[in-house]
């Protein structure tokens, strides 16, 4: 192999081989495994209320993904004047989570499954969905892990209790996340216009230690002040619903609201959250590739996980 200065062996632009996540390396034994983050797809899409197709998330945020690839060094920033994921940073794709078709509890039970692996072995879980119900299989495996504290960035409350029967579709994740004993309350943030949740439904989540603020909230506080609203200490679980931010920059989604977040308005809330909090697992939902043809809202999602990891594991460090 040619040799050029510093580098060696194979040059594995974005668009050559596998698209693993980030291209990191593909970890199918999940009684095995070793690393800082664990990567899991769930591509399931069935508690989806309108537009379907959340199930090819997964896929089209790792290919996204490898355009953020070049590299396992690290990435420097010169704003922050940090190199963000260091090559000490190890992160595995455990590939998906195995969906049964149109068998919600039992596909659900094989993502909790999943998240569940990746915590026995101190790693952090990322879940790239699917539909918000996802959610709740991720929450589950928080069982006996200790409180949490959940930051919701999302356009809608997802807090409906039950409707003809429904109780884990992808409005209800909120209402059974905030039915868990070890879950002290929820910060939702970027709620906004008709929602999936009556008026009642936001009295019930004030009610049960809900933080409610939409993006002109939100906007007119600042990230800092947003993210010092959650109680300090708290272990912080992440949820990402890519309809938080305007489809004017993520159209692939199921159920877009004009008026949503921009990049920065979620990255630095992100950020300043790394720094004020132990960060404890994260999911990203609903981007719906098909919908958008240039690929831009998958970029985004990959984007803001892969940024997010930085700061998370730059903060553990102890660096500023």
């Amino acid at each position: 192999m040619a040799e050029h200065g510093y580098e060696t062996g194979r040059l594995d632009l974005p668009f050559v081989g596998i698209a693993t996540f980030g291209k990191r390396p593909y970890h199918a034994d999940w009684t095995t495994l070793q690393a800082d983050v664990a990567i899991l797809g769930a591509p399931f899409d069935f508690g989806t209320q309108w537009r379907s197709g959340a199930r090819f998330g997964p896929r089209a945020v790792r290919e996204a993904s490898t355009l953020f690839s070049f590299g396992h060094a690290g990435a420097y920033d010169h704003e922050d004047d940090a190199t963000y994921l260091p090559g000490d940073v190890q992160i595995v794709d455990m590939g998906d989570a195995d969906i049964v078709h149109t068998d919600t509890e039992t596909s659900h039970a094989n993502i909790e499954t999943g998240v569940r692996a990746a915590l026995a072995v101190g790693a952090l879980p990322v879940t790239i969905g699917g539909d918000h119900s996802i959610n709740i299989p991720c929450i589950r495996a928080f069982e006996g892990q200790g409180d949490i504290h959940i930051l919701q960035i999302d356009a809608h409350l997802d807090f409906v209790d039950e409707r003809h029967g429904v109780r884990h579709g992808h409005g209800n994740p909120m209402r059974r996340a905030a039915e868990q004993d070890y879950v002290t309350g929820l910060t939702q943030v970027g709620i906004r216009n008709v929602s999936s949740t009556a008026k009642e439904g936001y009295a019930d989540a004030r009610a049960m230690g809900s933080d409610i603020l939409s993006v002109r909230q939100a906007r007119t506080l600042g990230p800092e002040a947003v993210i010092g609203r959650i109680p300090d200490g708290a272990r912080v679980y992440v949820t990402i619903d890519i309809d938080a931010f305007c489809p004017s920059i993520a159209p692939g989604t199921g159920t877009p609201s004009h008026g949503g977040f921009l990049y920065y308005d979620v990255l630095e809330m992100l950020q300043a959250l790394a720094r004020r909090h132990e960060v404890v697992g994260i999911d990203l939902v609903e981007v719906a590739p098909d919908y958008d043809s240039t690929g831009s809202t998958a970029i985004l999602a990959a984007q803001i996980l892969l940024n997010f990891l930085g700061f998370i594991f730059h903060a553990r460090k102890g660096q500023s």
